[in-house]
């Protein structure tokens, strides 16, 4: 077989998609590789392929169980021998694991970065030829990464301890140029194929929301009541307050933190991902081990620290290739708590202080880039591709602000004011006080500052605090102005704001437009409901037959105590409505439809398809 043959026979596609051919190419002429790709591009078949193909097993390095079990029961669903090696099992599962792997049955085996130097896994890998070395979620082995893990650093000292070097292969999602050249370095890749094949997830639609957080995401997830989401929160608390909020209105959630019993956590991700309850409130401790393909929608209920976090916990919408909704509620809130929270985190102990001063102020650029993402009036998915070093778009037309109504206005004295104001004052203060001062505030702490004494108090009584604060804001975003990055946020006048004040340049800005919010409904008053994604190619007959195909993989699922995804995710089930196949030959033109999948389901589906 070659790389084409098995693609079809096993993972029942027609084609690769982007960047996937060159980097399996690249591996099977026997070279390093690193991929760079989106969530949902299909980084797993480009391991998995090659996998099938090589003389050898594959050690794939991967960091959660969770992640481990979901690869390898889609794998074996696919008719694909593999096996998992981590804490979950016993040292007699483990040691029949290695046996089995060692007598030739399976060709890939995951592993914990834990277990690759314990003498059993040692002993075991100079018995077997591994022909390839995977390190899945590769940004973790990056001291800059977001998600930092020691225990990848053991894959180095695993690879060299082998009789021969096998080919190494990594994969990640998110990875800003300086993780992407540490994990180079570290994982020391020998003249690697680098692929990058964009960050732009075109099916995710962008949104950030202000206002009544607890009623825009009740409104939010009732209008999707019959899809599956997950929903962020930034604190246990709030994991809590949340769930229990959407539990009173009758919404089947539940959720996942850090301060629940590992088995609570384990019963209530089966619950999320046999669908039983579809919509998932957790903190960031839940998702990275998450294959759930049909998630249509990410609510983030609180800012994220970063837009690596950000992008990686969204992104986890729409891995099925169709729409999908990212909504962020935010509130200026977000920040003081994020501030806190990292003030709060626990640094390595070998750091000395400079590396912990700068990763300090690492975080707290993250945070302000974040801020930035959650405030621009500018294009949503731009700012995201810019932020990891892209050419982004200057519309989408897919995200809330290109859809989104604005009106320019001439804003250039009151941003002359807000400067003049910075200069005069004896100290640097916050956007609040500035603000304040500019509008003739009374308040004590303008008081007993003697800030009333400054020039521009009072300048801007006619304009409102918000709205001061927002402008503000983009003085920031645009660099003529910069804060300390601490809790404070002490406002600062930079170059380019020095220099404005100097030259006769105009500023202008974009604000929301007022609009009325209007309920479209089906012409006898009842609501419609929007849903957050899928192909709008389906007519009014299809979208039942979609329906009844759903609750025949739910019925399936539960047979075989699999998770629904796994039997078919939602994309081959509308491609099975467009193409409405009739019999075997038929079916496997179906994308997503391979023969394992289609000897144990097929024929059920053709039933039902038959059905008029």
């Amino acid at each position: 077989m070659d790389m084409y043959e098995v693609l079809k026979r096993y993972f029942g596609y027609d084609g690769f998609r982007n960047g996937q051919e060159d980097l399996i190419g690249a591996i099977l002429s026997g070279r390093d590789v690193l991929g760079i790709m989106p969530t949902g591009a299909g980084k797993s078949i480009c391991y998995q392929v090659p996998a099938l193909l090589l003389p050898g097993i594959t050690v794939v390095i991967s960091p959660l169980i969770s992640l481990m079990k979901d690869q390898v029961r889609a794998l074996n669903e696919a008719g694909i021998h593999a096996a998992y090696i981590n804490s979950s099992l016993t040292e007699g599962q483990i040691y029949k694991a290695m046996e089995y792997a060692v007598q030739g049955r399976y060709k890939i085996i995951y592993v914990a970065p834990e277990r690759l130097l314990t003498p059993l896994f040692l002993d075991f890998a100079q018995r077997v030829q591994i022909s390839m070395v995977t390190v899945d979620e590769a940004h973790c082995i990056s001291q800059w990464g977001q998600d930092f893990r020691p225990s990848y650093l053991n894959i180095v000292e695993f690879v060299n301890q082998l009789a021969v070097r096998p080919v190494v292969s990594a994969f990640t999602a998110t990875a800003t140029e300086q993780v992407r050249d540490d994990i180079l370095c570290v994982l020391g890749l020998r003249s690697p194929k680098v692929l990058v094949t964009g960050f732009d997830r075109a099916n995710l639609y962008f949104e950030v929301r202000t206002g009544n957080k607890k009623a825009e995401l009740l409104d939010y997830v009732k209008e999707h009541r019959t899809e599956s989401g997950i929903v962020y929160c930034a604190t246990r608390k709030n994991v809590e307050e949340v769930c229990t909020m959407l539990q009173m209105e009758d919404i089947p959630a539940t959720r996942y933190h850090a301060g629940l019993s590992a088995e609570e956590r384990k019963r209530n991700q089966d619950l999320f991902i046999f669908d039983e309850k579809p919509v998932m409130v957790a903190t960031n401790a839940f998702g990275m081990g998450i294959d759930k393909s049909n998630v249509r929608y990410v609510v983030h209920y609180n800012m994220p620290q970063s837009m690596e976090n950000y992008y990686q916990e969204a992104g986890r919408a729409g891995r099925d290739g169709e729409r999908a909704e990212c909504i962020l509620l935010y509130s200026p809130q977000d920040v003081r708590i994020n501030q806190f929270l990292l003030e709060e985190k626990d640094l390595r102990e070998d750091m000395d202080r400079e590396e912990a001063e700068a990763v300090r102020e690492r975080d707290a650029e993250r945070l302000r880039m974040m801020k930035f993402y959650s405030t621009t009036k500018d294009c949503l998915r731009g700012f995201i591709l810019k932020y990891f070093g892209e050419k982004g778009p200057r519309r989408c037309e897919n995200c809330s602000n290109c859809l989104h109504e604005y009106v320019e206005e001439d804003v250039t004295e009151i941003c002359r004011d807000i400067m003049e104001c910075i200069t005069e004052l004896p100290r640097n203060y916050g956007a609040g006080t500035i603000a304040a001062v500019l509008r003739g505030s009374q308040n004590a702490k303008v008081k007993s500052y003697g800030l009333e004494a400054v020039e521009s108090y009072g300048k801007q009584k006619q304009t409102t605090e918000p709205r001061l604060k927002e402008i503000i804001g983009e003085l920031l975003a645009q660099g003529y102005l910069w804060a300390t990055p601490d809790k404070y946020a002490l406002i600062h006048l930079e170059e380019k704001g020095e220099d404005f004040l100097e030259e006769d340049e105009k500023i202008v800005m974009k604000f929301s437009k007022p609009k009325e919010k209007k309920t479209k409904t089906d012409g006898s008053g009842k609501k419609i409901r929007k849903r957050a994604g899928l192909t709008e190619d389906l007519d009014a007959a299809s979208w039942q037959l979609f329906e009844r195909l759903r609750q025949l993989r739910l019925t399936i699922a539960g047979e075989q105590k699999v998770p629904p995804y796994i039997v078919f995710s939602d994309k081959t089930l509308i491609d099975m409505c467009v193409k409405k196949p009739t019999d075997r030959a038929s079916m496997l033109e179906v994308s997503g439809v391979g023969e394992a999948k289609y000897e144990k389901y097929g024929e059920r589906f053709l039933e039902e398809l038959a059905k008029k």
